[in-house]
């Protein structure tokens, strides 16, 4: 956790600004919140309200990424937020609101020298690696469905990659000329292993919905859509399966049995749209 960091971040009991004290962080109402061994720091307000990726999941989904099969995506999201953030992204912070291990943050952050990075996470596995994704990147563990535990107008960019969102705390948090970069999954998304593995569907829907959702806070500046085929083999698809929600919805030995019967390498769809805001006036 670095000290540059600390400053952008709200006591998540009382809003009040925060310090580093040794190896804790203490607001100005004496709410206190240690920093564990391994780099985050855990501004949970009580349970959280949907279920945190296990340790398995986050290893999972670590290899998986190393792998580069979702590189597309992480340079494209790059490349935007480089066209789009302001000043370069350097003169407040960039957030990542639910950004799991940092693959995706950290990729962002080599693109603003001087900008300093805080992920949010529910998991304390993910957040762990997270600590350890790049240098200016600190990791807080918090709920994306909960207040958000930063000042007002904190970020410059904010990032949120296949997460939860809350328009109004994002708004809340983004300078007003600021940019927020948000990644979601198209319908024809993994669209091969939807019915061969029993994957969660993606709503035809989706990106009208979200549309709608931001139009209250945000206006959007650029669209981008991100599409090719991944070759991958039963040990990426079963990887690609277990590190993220479809982990909760599937029998072990039951999706190595459906994975065995897909060809080797299996042809998989990678499709997302990339969406740029600004927050409204």
């Amino acid at each position: 956790m670095r000290d540059e960091a600390v400053r952008h971040l709200r006591c998540p009991h009382c809003s009040d600004t925060m310090t580093r004290d040794g190896s804790a962080l203490r607001c100005g109402s004496g709410h206190s919140f240690d920093v564990a061994r391994q780099g985050y720091v855990n501004l949970l307000r009580g349970a959280p309200k949907f279920h945190a990726d296990t340790a398995e999941m986050v290893a999972t989904r670590d290899d998986f990424l190393a792998a580069g099969h979702y590189a597309p995506i992480a340079g494209s999201l790059a490349a935007l937020a480089r066209e789009t953030a302001p000043e370069g992204g350097g003169a407040g912070c960039v957030v990542d609101i639910g950004g799991g291990t940092g693959y995706y943050h950290a990729r962002v952050m080599s693109e603003f020298a001087d900008a300093e990075g805080v992920l949010l996470d529910i998991s304390k596995f993910a957040t762990r690696r997270a600590a350890r994704a790049h240098l200016r990147i600190s990791a807080v563990v918090a709920d994306a469905w909960d207040g958000l535990p930063f000042g007002d107008r904190a970020a410059s960019v904010v990032l949120n990659v296949f997460a939860p969102r809350n328009p109004a705390e994002l708004r809340r948090i983004l300078r007003p000329e600021g940019v927020l970069l948000v990644v979601t999954p198209q319908s024809d998304h993994l669209g091969e292993l939807v019915d061969a593995l029993g994957l969660l569907r993606v709503g035809e829907q989706k990106e009208e919905r979200l549309a709608d959702r931001f139009a209250a806070h945000f206006t959007e500046v650029a669209r981008e859509r991100v599409r090719c085929t991944m070759a991958l083999d039963h040990k990426a698809l079963s990887q690609l399966v277990r590190m993220g929600p479809n982990a909760w919805h599937q029998e072990g030995d039951q999706l190595e049995q459906r994975i065995a019967r897909l060809p080797e390498p299996c042809d998989v769809t990678l499709a997302v749209t990339l969406t740029a805001y600004r927050p409204l006036a």
